[in-house]
């Protein structure tokens, strides 16, 4: 999963939390497109609150590869507002690159600009 996708999911993580039933479809289709092992569903459906499976699988879905967002958007059919919401954040994230602080090149090394 992109840096920039992690980004949203975190950001909108209590709000998921509130608005999203995972039991159901989202699941279901989650698994079916092979993003959630059969154990993860599992360990999401064993959960005792719909809060925390939902939690689980946001921590679950960053580490299920790069088409792992995709098929979180499209399993959100019953759920069209909370789609919206997380393709509008995606849209707007910018992924802040680390500061690359005292960074110097020999001279050497550096073009000859003058």
């Amino acid at each position: 999963m992109e840096a920039r996708d992690k980004q949203v999911l975190r950001s909108l993580r209590l709000e998921l939390g509130a608005e999203v039933l995972v039991e159901g479809l989202v699941l279901q289709y989650l698994y079916q497109e092979g993003v959630l092992t059969e154990s993860h569903v599992q360990e999401i459906k064993a959960q005792a609150t719909g809060l925390r499976k939902t939690m689980l699988l946001l921590d679950i879905l960053p580490s299920r590869g790069p088409k792992a967002f995709d098929a979180f958007l499209d399993s959100l059919q019953e759920f069209p507002w909370v789609r919206e919401k997380l393709e509008k954040a995606r849209e707007e994230a910018i992924v802040e690159l680390p500061a690359v602080a005292n960074f110097s090149l020999p001279r050497e090394r550096l073009p000859n600009l003058l």
